[in-house]
């Protein structure tokens, strides 16, 4: 089949390489490069990197509903569209008589949105996935024609989620792809009546009271906000992001909200262990390697930095 690949994100790299083995990927559209890193350095989305390796003719539009960009994307002739993490919403004109699909970081109807993969772990969902879904004008809310589930472990972030879900995309993309092309392919209808919203993560959620949580919810929303924008804190003076923790069944012997020589915190039920924190400046490390160096932090209360 001749397919028009629009993605952005790293999402869809692998469902990209699938794509090129099987199919002839005749089109890539993504957005165009932006300014990153603190340099501000103009740079690629990492779907056009690898389009461009793969030797995939890229398109780079502001706005890829503007007419002559939307001639231009038509004018390939695909046989289907594949849209995964692209960034821009695709009009009724330009995907008028057009099969494309979308390949989504959540179980629909639950999780529609721009943050479906943080929102599910944050929210302590032991398990998650992805679908493939037809493109409708509402948001994610077109039929579904695949799904594959995994389960999201205890120690796993939202990172590490998104890396394992990206890799169920070739295997359910070539599914809907096979039927579609048999004929053979079927939708089924979301259920308004089970639908929630994934909102978009900011700044504001990157810092709470841990000693006000139980343990499994500050345990799945500072997982889940690995790594951006990651769970902040101060220790006394000094400022520190917690990146990953476990639920641990002994609370240890500090007071609620403490930080134990152990790396354990007694939350308002139950106890979480530091696995992983990076203090400002520094790169990440272990809690062992955190306490060898800064012993003057052990039995000071976590807090969030409002309260500073």
């Amino acid at each position: 089949m001749r397919i028009v690949f629009l993605g952005s994100g790293a999402f869809g790299i692998a469902s990209l390489e699938s794509l090129t083995m099987q199919h002839e990927v005749v089109l890539v559209v993504t957005q165009p490069n932006r300014p990153a890193g603190r340099g501000k350095v103009m740079t690629a989305t990492p779907i056009a990197l690898r389009a461009e390796e793969l030797g995939v003719p890229v398109l780079k539009p502001e706005d890829v509903n503007e007419e002559s960009v939307r001639a231009q994307v038509r004018a390939v002739d695909a046989d289907a569209w594949v849209v995964i993490a692209f960034g821009q919403k695709l009009s009724p004109e330009l995907l008028e008589g057009v099969f494309a699909v979308n390949l989504h970081g959540s179980l629909l109807p639950q999780y529609r949105g721009a943050a479906p993969i943080q929102r599910a772990v944050m929210d302590g969902c032991p398990s998650t996935g992805v679908s493939v879904i037809a493109l409708a004008q509402r948001m994610d809310a077109g039929v579904v024609y695949a799904m594959r589930t995994r389960a999201i472990g205890a120690t796993e972030t939202s990172d590490d989620v998104h890396d394992e879900l990206a890799l169920l995309g070739p295997e359910v993309i070539q599914e809907v792809l096979f039927k579609y092309e048999a004929r053979t392919l079927e939708g089924v209808v979301q259920d308004e009546g089970l639908a929630t919203r994934a909102r978009k993560l900011s700044k504001a959620e990157s810092s709470f009271d841990v000693a006000l949580l139980t343990a499994h919810e500050a345990r799945a929303r500072i997982n889940g906000l690995n790594s951006w924008p990651g769970f902040s804190a101060m220790l006394g003076e000094l400022s520190v992001k917690i990146l990953r923790v476990q639920e641990v069944s002994s609370e240890g012997t500090a007071a609620v909200g403490i930080l134990g020589e152990d790396g354990r915190i007694r939350t308002s039920a139950g106890a979480i262990e530091v696995l992983s924190i990076q203090p400002l400046g520094s790169k990440p490390m272990t809690f062992a390697e955190f306490a060898r160096g800064r012993r003057s932090c052990i039995g000071l209360p976590v807090l969030p930095l409002k309260q500073q």
